[in-house]
């Protein structure tokens, strides 16, 4: 199976460097200036938050957008919506850097159940029964993915936005990858 894994475009959170996951932000014209249309797949996946169903529009505009909630972004608790800047001098924060971003976020999502929320949504559509796949979701969904299947560090596979990964695999095995 081919499988295209996509960042969803720009915010102006993303531009502003906030940490943005539970936050519902439109793309801005930055981010819609920047995608262009790719040719059709047989099965078109999508995180629910707005910004990854206004990118799949985008990408794939005749196509039909299947919804996968274990694709959203990871709740990033009281960091959201914050900079790192903003965050500076909070021991929390701190705590959570010298963790190697391992730590829960406070009042969010631990990273390592993201992680595998991610990797478990992915994993049930590398069973469906099509030749091509594209999921429009998130940086940290995307990252996720690729850890988990080419077994390398999570920020190894950091991507910016509206930028991707074509990778090929057969059933669960990644047999090989290349950044978009």
């Amino acid at each position: 199976m081919r499988v295209l894994l996509l960042r969803h475009g720009a915010t102006q959170g993303n531009l502003a460097g906030r940490y943005i996951g539970r936050t519902e932000e439109p793309l801005c014209g930055v981010g819609i200036a920047a995608l262009h249309p790719l040719a059709p797949c047989e099965l078109l996946v999508s995180s629910p938050m707005l910004r990854c169903v206004q990118t799949a529009r985008l990408l794939f505009p005749e196509q039909e957008i299947r919804l996968c909630d274990g694709l959203r972004e990871c709740d990033f608790g009281r960091f959201e919506g914050k900079t790192y800047k903003d965050l500076t001098g909070d021991p929390d924060y701190q705590a959570w850097i010298d963790s190697g971003g391992t730590m829960a976020f406070p009042g969010g999502e631990p990273p390592q159940a993201f992680r595998e929320r991610s990797v478990h949504a992915f994993s049930a559509l590398l069973r469906e029964p099509v030749q091509s796949l594209a999921v429009v979701a998130h940086g940290g969904t995307v990252m996720s993915v690729l850890s988990a299947y080419d077994g390398g560090d999570f920020y190894s596979y950091h991507v910016e936005n509206g930028h991707g990964y074509a990778a090929e695999f057969e059933g669960e095995q990644l047999l090989q990858w290349e950044r978009l």
